[in-house]
Parts: structure tokens; C-alpha cells; sequence
């Protein structure tokens, strides 16, 4: 199986949110959750995206060379349903920023996934 196509889709989504990452947080609509990448956020929006670009790139290598393993296969699927995830997360975060849905409706749905298995268990 070849995985070109997906890895470049997920490279194009962490570069994606890099950038919306540094937009929601210097316009002050979030936070950085990692405090690794929030250091870095810190000390400017340069080192910032050279990490996630760095990250990226050694991810889509990584992939490239080792694609036809299936442990590399299901890594990739993973991440990208946690990126598409975290991109549903980045979506109500511009649309609270831009008020269409209230901080709250945000939090709510952000908070979903403890709540659904605090209650299953």
C-alpha cells in the first residue's frame, strides 16, 4: 500500500494547525494545551512553526520509508483522525471567535468525550 497521498494530507494538517494555532493565540481566542509548544509559541511564531514543520517532515519521511509496515499504517490512521479531530476543534474555535456559537457550546462539545466515558464506565 502506498501512503503518499495520506501523508502529505497529514502534513498539509499540521501545518494547518500551526497556523491556525498561532492566529488563535496571538488574536487571544485560545491557549497552546502542549506547554512544550507553548514555550515555544512563547519565544516567537518562527520557532514555533520551524518544530511543527520539523515534525512533520520527519513524520512524512518516517512514512515514506517505512509505509509498507502495518504498525506504520495504523500510526497514520490514528493521526489522522486525531487531526481531524483537533481541526473540528480549530472550526468551533473560529466560529466562537467569531460568535457564532457562544464559549460555552465550544466547551461543551471540547468536553464531550470525558463526560460520554465518565458516564459509560
Amino acid at each position: 500500500m502506498h501512503l503518499a497521498a495520506p501523508t502529505i494530507l497529514l502534513f498539509g494538517l499540521n501545518l494547518l494547525d500551526a497556523l491556525l494555532t498561532i492566529v488563535w493565540v496571538r488574536s487571544g481566542v485560545a491557549t497552546e494545551g502542549n506547554q512544550l509548544m507553548a514555550s515555544l509559541l512563547d519565544i516567537g511564531n518562527g520557532p514555533f512553526l520551524g518544530v511543527k514543520i520539523a515534525i512533520g517532515v520527519v513524520a512524512a519521511v518516517v512514512l515514506m520509508r517505512w509505509g509498507s509496515r502495518p504498525v506504520a499504517r495504523y500510526g497514520l490512521a490514528v493521526a489522522l483522525a486525531l487531526y481531524i479531530g483537533l481541526m473540528g476543534i480549530h472550526l468551533f474555535t473560529g466560529l466562537a471567535a467569531f460568535g457564532v456559537v457562544s464559549n460555552t457550546s465550544v466547551y461543551e462539545i471540547v468536553e464531550f468525550p470525558q463526560q460520554f466515558f465518565a458516564f459509560v464506565q
